[in-house]
């Protein structure tokens, strides 16, 4: 059955949704870097992030379902990329969360590859999201996955998470230092908040611009 929850009733003057989830499914986990993945056919967009920056609520909120991704009270539990197909028509890429401090260094040392070798090599990689917890602001490991997203010249969206647990004023100011950390312009941060859902519309339509884009990896 067709999903219409998320349209636009006529006559409702709301901003029409950038991305109405119509159809969203499970394609399976990608456990090793030359373990199995779904076949790369459709456009495909990653999300990266810490471990504890909120990524399965920011997902969760994104594709307006409550239990897409699961929320665990653990993080840096989650130890294999994930894949979901949106409306038949490109891949949601859900990728291990990093630098938990709980974590072993060889575990942690484990991902990397798998992480590092997934975005190297997917064919029909679009872009990535980029996941800073605007609370606290980039990580050295945030920092290192933007260089490396940047040696490959991926197109990258950084979304600035858990805005709601600052004032206006702390928002404002931190998205400014996140901006000067990282050497981008303050509106080329989306601050999200998987609470209230500000900014979701914002990366919706962020997501569907890099889909519709052809992959910027030069051919062989």
């Amino acid at each position: 059955m067709r999903d219409t929850s998320d349209e636009t009733p006529p006559g409702d003057e709301r901003p029409r949704d950038p991305l109405v989830i119509r159809k969203l499914d499970f394609m399976g986990p990608m456990a090793t870097i030359d373990g199995w993945r779904p076949e790369s056919t459709r456009p495909e967009v990653a999300f990266s992030g810490r471990s504890n920056v909120g990524k399965s609520s920011l997902l969760n909120k994104l594709v307006r379902r409550k239990a897409f991704a699961r929320v665990s009270n653990t993080p840096g539990r989650t130890r294999e990329i994930n894949f979901f197909s949106v409306n038949d028509t490109f891949t949601l890429v859900d990728l291990p969360g990093y630098g938990y401090a709980r974590i072993s260094k060889d575990r942690r040392a484990e991902w990397r590859p798998l992480i590092e070798g997934f975005l190297r090599t997917s064919p029909e990689l679009r872009g990535v999201v980029q996941l800073i917890d605007a609370r606290h602001g980039p990580s050295p490991e945030d920092v290192q996955m933007l260089d490396f997203l940047a040696e490959l010249e991926a197109p990258t969206v950084i979304a600035a998470t858990k805005i709601d647990k600052l004032s206006r004023a702390a928002l404002t100011k931190q998205i400014a230092t996140i901006a000067e950390a990282l050497g981008v312009d303050t509106d080329q941060i989306i601050p999200f908040s998987a609470v209230t859902g500000e900014g979701r519309d914002e990366l919706a339509a962020a997501i569907v611009e890099l889909v519709s884009q052809p992959s910027w990896r030069a051919p062989e």
